[in-house]
């Protein structure tokens, strides 16, 4: 009996806060975007203010997750995250970027064009002066590195989507190109919820028999001035994919 009232609950809260997350979505630009663009001050500093308003406010989500028994969660070495530029995290859930950008004040990162034709991300989307991806290789490289010039950290799933469950990571060479180009070291992240939930193969409703806790672990950074040793950019773009692969496959392997 008392399992069957901790799921109904969980479901149940775990509606209310899919709901909150969309409401949300919709009020932020009907509400937020306006006040925080009367505010004076340059474009530069109107998006800062949208990255520690989107940062406080998904660090609020996860705290409301949390405290109605949705969710636990441990985040280990915070503090390697004060000076990254780039980070790079495996992707297994719906809430990864969630939590990440609840951590990172500075957050910035890359998104899927569909998310901008979603009415509820578009705003935040729109707030915080996400980077769209369009396809348009040369074009994302040059917003990337003018987010490191702004002292944005970018924050980029390699894999390009949720990780397929027990399956090896395979990732795309987009991040690569991003570090070597611009030559900033890689700040990997870590992530892993037990048991595994909101992934590719689940819909938000189809809630575990507990509660899923969420292990989150920034590494020690990757250096890439090895990587700048190769002949080309695209060889040393190539290495660095093929060794980020192997790296996070390893890391999950060990946490499983």
């Amino acid at each position: 009996m008392w399992n069957r009232i901790d799921y109904g609950w969980r479901w149940f809260a775990t509606a209310f806060s899919f709901f909150m997350f969309g409401l949300g979505g919709i009020l932020v630009p009907i509400v937020v975007i306006p006040i925080l663009y009367l505010l004076p001050g340059s474009t530069v500093q109107k998006q800062q203010r949208g990255q520690r308003f989107i940062h406080y406010a998904f660090r609020t989500f996860i705290g409301m997750m949390a405290s109605l028994g949705v969710l636990t969660y441990e985040v280990k070495h915070r503090t390697k995250l004060q000076d990254a530029k780039l980070v790079l995290a495996n992707h297994p859930t719906l809430l990864d970027i969630v939590f990440l950008i609840s951590i990172i004040p500075n957050a910035s990162c890359i998104v899927k064009s569909a998310l901008v034709r979603n009415p509820f991300t578009w705003g935040p989307i729109k707030l915080a002066g996400y980077i769209i991806n369009d396809d348009d290789a040369d074009n994302v490289l040059a917003l990337a590195k003018t987010a490191f010039n702004k002292n944005h950290a970018l924050v980029v799933f390699p894999e390009g989507s949720r990780t397929t469950p027990h399956q090896q990571t395979t990732l795309k060479r987009g991040a690569a190109n991003i570090a070597i180009r611009t030559q900033v070291d890689i700040s990997p992240v870590l992530i892993q919820c037990t048991p595994l939930t909101l992934t590719k193969m689940h819909r938000w409703y189809q809630i575990p028999k507990k509660r899923m806790h969420f292990y989150i672990e920034i590494k020690d950074k990757i250096m890439i001035s090895p990587y700048l040793e190769s002949k080309t950019p695209s060889k040393g773009a190539r290495q660095l994919t093929r060794d980020l692969s192997q790296y996070f496959n390893q890391e999950i392997e060990l946490r499983e």
